[in-house]
């Protein structure tokens, strides 16, 4: 069988990381036999240069049919004037609409050769592997009614904080599942003494984990799990929250990392097709200067060909080969310490396709 990846490089620093995780791709196919087809397209600020739409229809034909998406980042402030459906973002945002991606995973995971990188000390952090489950395609960023109106020269805007019983249900599946394959625990995030949405969060959540009994449920409120992350992180194995909690908390979460340059996602929908793309945005500051850290897109591709190609062996190779190019000392600008070795993100790269190469 021969998958077909969509490449999305998109804006700022997009097009340089996706390049380097593309060489990895084509290692994979030339020295291990991986059967992949490449197609690219455009996407955010890009598209709405070429197209005049961030999300143009060519580019969604494409993405319907592939068995999987790779993304840079979109989004910069040469489009903050734009009308709001213009901008980049909307055209990610309608992307996942558009491609049923309601379950969005976000690993937490510190490689041992950052712990000096992290903000918090190496015994809070030391062995930290946590996932966040955040739903993606609900809750607030795509609730109705919303807007700007005016009342006696008053100004106000709204927006619509909602979840049926079936999201929080699938969302929750994923994570109970995703716990499974895990530590076997599930801290469910919300906001009970105050929404009522997330009562019902919290009700689904409770009697979904009787189906589930060989994994542990907790719940915490959002504003305590933020302190938890950052008192005691390595109590977490799985963060199941909505689309607005689980936007802050995963950021969060990335940091205890040492860098959110290391961390990729993944966003699926119901059969296991996903979207892929590192969790730091397009980083219009540093586009184009070559110093942008690759390793979270490559490790995209890693989730990607592990949930939507079903090809363990092959992401264990890409993890393996970024452990050991951090092992040799190689660090981009965000997670360069004392003694080790600054390089950009072409070189970073290149050695990474050297050690998958090199087995």
């Amino acid at each position: 069988m021969t998958y077909k990846i969509l490449i999305l490089p998109g804006d700022g620093i997009g097009p340089e990381i996706v390049a380097e995780a593309g060489k990895a791709i084509e290692a994979l196919r030339a020295d291990f036999g991986l059967a992949v087809e490449i197609e690219e397209a455009a996407i955010g600020g890009a598209a709405y240069e070429g197209a005049g739409h961030p999300l143009p229809e060519s580019t969604l034909r494409l993405a319907r049919a592939a068995d999987a998406v790779l993304l840079g980042a979109v989004g910069g402030p040469r489009w903050e004037g734009l009308a709001r459906d213009l901008r980049p973002e909307r055209g990610l945002l309608g992307l996942r609409a558009a491609l049923g991606l309601f379950a969005n995973l976000r690993p937490a995971l510190l490689y041992p050769q950052l712990a000096e990188a992290s903000t918090l000390r190496r015994e809070v952090v030391a062995g930290l592997d946590l996932m966040i489950v955040r739903e993606l395609t609900g809750g607030i960023y795509f609730g109705a009614p919303r807007g700007v109106r005016e009342e006696d020269g008053v100004r106000s805007a709204f927006n619509t904080m909602g979840y049926t019983e079936p999201e929080i249900e699938r969302i929750g599946r994923v994570a109970f599942e995703t716990a499974r394959r895990r530590g076997h625990r599930v801290c469910s995030v919300d906001k009970a003494n105050v929404l009522e949405v997330s009562e019902l969060w919290r009700e689904v959540m409770t009697g979904l984990a009787g189906e589930y009994p060989d994994v542990t449920l907790t719940h915490l409120y959002v504003d305590n799990a933020a302190m938890q992350l950052v008192r005691a992180p390595t109590q977490f194995d799985v963060i199941v929250t909505g689309n607005l909690f689980g936007d802050i908390l995963s950021d969060q979460a990335a940091m205890l990392t040492g860098s959110i340059g290391m961390l990729p996602s993944a966003s699926l929908d119901a059969h296991g097709k996903g979207m892929y793309e590192p969790i730091h945005g397009s980083a219009p500051d540093i586009a184009g200067r070559g110093v942008a850290n690759p390793l979270a897109t490559i490790l995209s591709v890693a989730m990607l060909l592990r949930h939507s190609l079903g090809e363990p062996e092959a992401a264990v190779r890409v993890e393996r080969a970024v452990s050991r190019v951090l092992d040799q000392g190689l660090r981009t600008p965000d997670i360069e310490a004392p003694g080790t070795r600054r390089v950009g993100t072409r070189e970073m790269g290149e050695a990474v396709v050297a050690a998958l190469r090199a087995g």
